[in-house]
């Protein structure tokens, strides 16, 4: 057993507004070059929607992610390296501008030199790429609030099986936002897929980076990327993806998307978890099996034995704590209520979700025993808004009992509280309905409605006296930036040098 620490983040659906506030902020920090204009590391997507780029989770044509091969061995969806070779200067399996959008501005030259005239003058869009007059076909977010659905909602990858029970009217229509960003995989087929060796997962956090001077544009870690987080820089030819904000991270604070969200429905934390074991639980055949595979990963941080062997892999006590600490571990682990998107791509993301607790569509019939308490929500599961089919197809690879089992937690906990804070009542059966005591009820509680700053964001502090021994070991993710390294002369003293010396071995 070899113990690493992973930091992860748990997004509960049910409190995200839309409101995109994630999406700016990351944008205004990491993607505001010339380039980068169609990059959005952090997007909000309105399900159901074919998503940004247009249907990404469809790997039947995109070819990204891991299967298993005859002998159920993992290999790469997009094929190995006598393949790639074939494929090295035309990749078929590459999202087109138009799955994106292409980048615009407008002609704001035409308002500002324009004459006097009866009629107002228009601005008319231009492409960022080529300085044409645009027809504007599609954007980052156009599909809103289920703009466009009764024609496009269908095209949704995850209403596979539902075309008959759903139905787009006004009516019946259900919706919910789901913010993405790149999972930052224990798994990566995006690092496994890159022929230059430009990807790379960071040893101390598993933070997934891009060495911008490794990196020869070959496009492969975007098409063998399943969430289609990994974009392609046309003005720079390099590669470019969410870098979890690390330099932030290393510093104990929150990514700039978390520290910036509105709904405060972000989470961060470490997770300690056996790596000797990453490829027996990716290679799980079942794909509903995966989730319980990858969460017996994680090490129970209080364990006296992990914390011993964590201490001998060189984990810093103050990691330990934090793990001990973890909302993320608490949410995924010990209470399971997060799950993870698409685990059947099988590169063991590590940005989970809560699935959203949607009202009841239809009016409730009365129990056997005719009670019709509307705090009672276990037997109005199945006749929720959203279909539980459509959010197991999301995350937990179509297993729609992983689903119920989640809800009905989050329905216990809702009930729990309601009848505590209305009625002063302790309700002991509600928790035990689900294997949780009224003490994890109300710590799930105070973890996911009201959580303060420091209990959201627990965030261990990089340890410099490590810097020597992981520069060594590993690449660099500079955008534009001189990197700090180990002097070849002096391995105790730091200098500033150019990126291409920090490589790893």
């Amino acid at each position: 057993m070899k113990i690493m620490a992973q930091v992860g983040m748990v997004m509960a659906l049910d409190k995200c507004i839309g409101c995109h506030t994630c999406s700016v902020t990351c944008k205004q920090v990491w993607t505001n070059r010339p380039g980068a204009e169609y990059i959005w590391f952090n997007d909000v997507e309105t399900k159901p929607g074919i998503g940004y780029p247009k249907r990404w989770e469809d790997q039947v044509n995109n070819k990204g992610g891991w299967k298993l091969n005859k002998n159920q061995k993992l290999k790469l969806a997009s094929g190995g390296r006598f393949s790639k070779l074939l494929r090295i200067f035309s990749n078929p399996n590459l999202p087109i501008i138009d799955d994106y959008y292409e980048p615009w501005t407008y002609d704001y030259e035409t308002l500002t030199t324009a004459p006097v005239s009866k009629n107002g003058p228009v601005a008319t869009a231009h492409s960022a790429l080529t300085g044409k007059e645009l027809d504007l076909q599609w954007g980052p977010n156009w599909e809103d609030d289920l703009a466009g659905a009764p024609t496009r909602a269908l095209n949704d990858p995850n209403m596979a099986g539902l075309e008959e029970k759903v139905k787009m009217s006004y009516e019946q229509a259900f919706m919910f936002y789901l913010p993405r960003i790149c999972e930052h995989c224990m798994n990566p087929s995006c690092v496994a897929s890159c022929p230059s060796g430009a990807m790379y997962k960071r040893e101390e956090d598993g933070i997934v980076l891009v060495d911008q001077q490794q990196c020869r544009g070959w496009r492969f870690c975007v098409s063998g990327c399943p969430y289609k987080k990994v974009y392609f820089n046309h003005k720079t030819s390099k590669a470019e993806k969410c870098t979890f904000c690390y330099p932030r991270v290393e510093g104990g604070q929150p990514t700039i998307c978390s520290e910036t969200c509105v709904g405060r429905i972000r989470f961060l934390g470490i997770v300690l978890y056996d790596v000797d074991k990453i490829n027996e639980a990716a290679s799980t055949k079942d794909p509903t099996k995966l989730l319980d595979a990858q969460l017996d990963l994680f090490c129970d941080p209080f364990d006296p034995k992990v914390i011993k062997q964590a201490e001998a892999d060189n984990i810093p006590q103050d990691w330990i704590q934090a793990a001990q600490k973890s909302p993320v571990y608490a949410l995924a682990k010990r209470y399971r209520v997060a799950l993870p998107l698409h685990p059947e791509f099988r590169t063991l993301p590590m940005v989970w979700y809560v699935p959203p607790l949607s009202p009841v569509l239809e009016v409730i019939e009365p129990e056997k025993d005719g009670s019709t308490d509307p705090d009672n929500v276990f037997h109005a599961i199945d006749k929720l808004r959203i279909p539980i089919h459509y959010l197991a197809n999301l995350l937990s690879a179509g297993d729609d009992e992983v689903i119920k089992n989640v809800l009905k937690r989050l329905g216990a906990l809702r009930s729990f509280e309601r009848k505590r804070q209305l009625s002063g009542t302790i309700d002991d059966s509600l928790g035990a309905q689900v294997g949780l005591g009224s003490a994890d009820l109300d710590d799930l509680y105070q973890l996911l409605a009201i959580a303060p700053y420091d209990r959201r964001y627990v965030l261990p502090i990089a340890h410099r006296e490590r810097g020597d021994e992981l520069l060594l070991s590993q690449g660099t993710c500079g955008i534009d930036f001189e990197s700090i390294s180990v002097s070849k002369d002096n391995p105790q003293k730091l200098e500033s040098v150019p990126i291409e010396f920090r490589r790893r071995k």
